[in-house]
């Protein structure tokens, strides 16, 4: 008699436990793997289409050079130090050891205390089972004990000048926030979780919302920071009422619509920078800087920069200058009336600014009341990391890339300032985005972040090599329309914000700034970093607190050490001191009542995409 065969299908599992991690559909999950192979398959073949697969100025195989090289001469030292080097092995050996054993004993039950443990408020590691499962824990504190290690050993590091130990300390900040744990499914808890918990189709929409971010991605790879789609510009950013009273190739100029009977008499003239769109500066009726001046009687002006392609490539710096900021003022006082007007400057907005008021105070010319900078630097020598990204060999290399396309796409730019913050600004979302499978939370301010701009290659080579690299206005060895520009003319009074924990324009570099000018300067100190500590409203949540002092200072250090802490937002401070140097109240002003309307704020500048 024939036996019969086996059910093949009753022999197959229902669920897999591991513990906590358990499969609950085995067949889901080796249909899922060949779909996810499928899909890798096609995000691969992509990538090696992709322009940032290869090497170029910024792109992940030219920065990879770069740390190679240098940590090939990090370790020549170190191996040239044979004594040195056995003692600093012998201690990562001894915390090695001390972790195994804690390891035994915490899966035998007892309790050992870690041999390392994250920093406050580190959220890679917030998950409860970093800390519960022993398997997750010494992954954790196997990494933390190995970068801190090499932290040491950089650290200690001898003979090393100031620029290579800064390239350095960058690099290994990138190499440690790629490394950590958190950044793999097999040891990351919550992805693992989610992995079985799915049948891996966490990883198979992580393909997918790959493969989304590399189609609509420029010359890098664009992570998705926030759901584009929940926002538009016009809609629910950028809604603050207004008209676009005047245009060039270069900008539109945005008049916004008073709140209030009576106005000060000389406007506000707000100029962003022209490497992000100005409505950070208007995110939503409750975090808009625009709106909270207009209610309080400010007639405000907005420079709402184009976003250049090739067909602009000629235009300079000193067009910036004199077709931006001082054609944008020009238009603001005709249409006000006034014969002065207040100005600010955000980050390189305010490096313009500078330049603008060196210039004109070198031909007698002051067409302006007050000037505040917002995270603006005019002095580089302490611009912190992005200096990094600035030599010879990356300025001749980006200049001639410049050259081909016309432009430089505004990926790479966001792709350095995502450098300087890793672990907040890159490795959450591809967890989130690639790995977990999910959408990333909407959020406004991450969503101003993507929509990035081009720059035109004769500004932004001029910007780089004259500011950055040469710091030539500081050095009062710059010349713009020949004309030799030295800030301590600037005598007008002057509000100088900047933020404790600015990464792209450090505190201590604007403070080195400040003490240029010629005249009277107040100096903020505000809570939290770049776009945080000027986006602070008030209200009833006091996220920040900014710091004041009357007294002068020779350091930012001393300057700090006699300051006056102030809870909540700096915003009512600014508008005081504004309104002493705005003149007296008169009627309020329909925008274009002397230039005319072109269209309805925010413009059309402002939607073209990169």
């Amino acid at each position: 008699m024939q036996k019969k065969a086996p059910d093949t299908l009753k022999s197959v599992p229902t669920e897999i436990n591991f513990g906590a991690y358990h499969i609950t559909n085995p067949e889901e999950l080796g249909r899922n793997i060949l779909r996810l192979m499928e899909e890798g398959g096609k995000v691969l073949s992509g990538f090696l289409e992709r322009t940032d697969a290869k090497s170029g100025p910024y792109s992940t195989a030219s920065e990879v050079t770069e740390a190679t090289k240098l940590f090939t001469e990090i370790a020549q030292h170190w191996v040239n130090e044979p004594a040195k080097l056995i003692e600093m092995q012998g201690a990562l050996a001894r915390d090695y050891m001390q972790l195994a054993g804690n390891t035994s004993q915490r899966i035998l039950g007892a309790s050992v205390p870690p041999v390392a443990e994250p920093e406050a408020g580190d959220n890679r590691f917030r998950d409860p089972d970093w800390d519960h499962n022993p398997y997750f824990d010494f992954c954790k504190q196997a990494y933390l004990i190995t970068t801190r290690w090499l932290e040491d050993v950089l650290d200690k590091t001898e003979g090393l000048d100031e620029r290579t130990r800064a390239r350095a300390e960058f690099y290994l900040k990138q190499l440690a926030s790629a490394l950590s744990p958190s950044n793999f499914p097999l040891t990351n808890p919550e992805v693992l979780r989610e992995t079985f918990a799915t049948s891996a189709n966490n990883l198979v929409q992580g393909m997918v919302n790959l493969a989304h971010d590399m189609e609509r991605s420029g010359d890098l790879l664009n992570i998705s920071q926030t759901d584009l789609d929940a926002f538009e510009v016009g809609r629910n950013v950028a809604t603050a009422p207004g008209k676009v009273i005047f245009q060039n190739e270069l900008l539109q100029l945005i008049q916004y619509e008073p709140t209030t009977e009576k106005v000060h008499e000389r406007p506000l003239l707000i100029v962003p920078p022209w490497i992000n769109k100005f409505y950070i500066l208007d995110l939503g009726p409750q975090k808009s800087f625009i709106r909270f001046a207009v209610s309080k009687g400010f007639t405000v002006f907005v420079v709402s920069w184009v976003n250049p392609d090739e067909r602009l490539a000629y235009k300079t710096f000193e067009d910036y200058m004199t077709e931006g900021i001082l054609a944008a003022a020009d238009a603001a006082k005709r249409e006000s009336g006034s014969d002065k007007v207040n100005v600010i400057g955000y980050c390189v907005g305010g490096t313009l600014l500078g330049t603008t008021l060196a210039y004109l105070a070198a031909r007698g010319e002051e067409p302006f009341s007050s000037a505040t900078f917002f995270a603006a630097q005019v002095d580089f020598t302490k611009a912190g990391d992005l200096l990094l990204f600035i030599d010879d060999a990356q300025l001749k290399s980006l200049e001639e890339m410049m050259a081909e396309r016309g432009y430089l796409d505004g990926s790479r730019m966001a792709t350095v300032f995502n450098m300087l913050r890793p672990k907040d600004l890159i490795w959450p979302y591809i967890v989130n985005n690639y790995m977990l499978g999910k959408k990333p939370f909407p959020f406004d301010l991450l969503f101003w972040n993507q929509d990035s701009t081009r720059m035109t290659p004769a500004n932004h080579n001029f910007y780089l090599r004259e500011f950055y690299h040469e710091n030539k206005l500081a050095r009062g060895q710059m010349t713009i329309g020949g004309v030799k520009l030295d800030l301590a003319k600037v005598r007008l009074p002057i509000y100088e914000l900047c933020a404790k924990e600015d990464h792209i324009a450090p505190a201590k570099s604007v403070f080195i700034g400040s003490k240029l000018f010629g005249g009277p300067v107040t100096y903020v100190l505000a809570g939290s970093g770049h776009i945080a500590g000027v986006i602070n409203p008030p209200g009833d949540k006091m996220k920040y607190q900014y710091w004041t002092n009357d007294k002068k200072a020779a350091t930012l250090e001393a300057w700090i050490d006699s300051a006056k802490e102030h809870p909540g937002s700096w915003w009512p401070h600014y508008a005081d001191w504004l309104a002493k140097h705005s003149g007296s109240m008169v009627p309020s002003r329909k925008p274009g009542a002397r230039l005319g309307v072109i269209e309805d704020a925010p413009g059309s500048y402002v939607k073209v995409k990169s």
